[in-house]
């Protein structure tokens, strides 16, 4: 995966192709597979990390969430586990976006993401789902408030970016991660993770970045 392709979700392309596929049908997306009560992994700081089935980020999904089920679906399942689960509208969420937070316990545990145009409802298909929940971790122990240095450890090398004309909205990708998973670094005082040679241009790009740079959202795209 290319490092710039990161940046794609907070272009044009995907709110386009998110109104196109919002009122699609999940049905041949009902046949997915439960994954494992626990995972046990070694993280990128070499502690053996047990992680929660309930609360993976991988590929597919995040938690509960899998790219491709319906919105009635996923609140089906999540009340039938719990029935304090809420769902709260977040309008607007951020530019283009309005979301839908699920919360459990007085904790936002996830975000379900549709363009601001659309009418999202019950028989939408989720295609984004981003959290800022540090509880939420890959199978390698990568989530929320892990430092990028950490991250690189377990997917390589890695490449911060940002374009003027987008916000902008810094983004951060590694040679190794999986497909489909989209980082965003932490802002620091001076708006950046990342450390950008000067004269910045439209798009700006780095390997370099701060040494308490974390990761401060996850979103998965289908």
């Amino acid at each position: 995966m290319k490092p710039y392709l990161i940046y794609l979700f907070f272009f044009l392309p995907i709110l386009v192709t998110l109104v196109s596929n919002n009122f699609s049908s999940s049905s041949n997306n009902t046949n997915k597979t439960s994954p494992n009560p626990t995972i046990e992994t070694v993280s990128a700081t070499d502690n053996i990390i047990k992680i929660d089935a309930s609360q993976v980020i991988s590929s597919e999904g995040i938690g509960e969430v899998r790219l491709g089920m319906t919105y009635g679906e996923l609140k089906k399942s999540l009340l039938s586990e719990d029935s304090k689960t809420t769902f709260n509208v977040k309008s607007p969420f951020m530019v283009d976006f309005d979301a839908n937070a699920i919360n459990r316990n007085g904790e936002t545990l996830y975000y379900i993401l549709y363009p601001a145009t659309s009418n999202f409802s019950d028989s939408s298909v989720i295609e984004l789902v981003l959290t800022e929940n540090p509880n939420y971790r890959t199978d390698k122990g990568i989530g929320v408030g892990t430092k990028i240095k950490d991250a690189e450890v377990a997917y390589g090398k890695a490449t911060l970016g940002y374009n003027t004309s987008n916000e902008p909205r810094e983004g951060v990708s590694f040679t190794n991660q999986p497909a489909n998973i989209y980082f965003r670094p932490s802002k620091s005082p001076d708006n950046f993770a990342g450390i950008y040679k000067s004269p910045l241009q439209e798009y700006n790009e780095t390997n370099q970045f701060k040494e308490d740079a974390v990761i401060e959202s996850v979103m998965v795209r289908k």
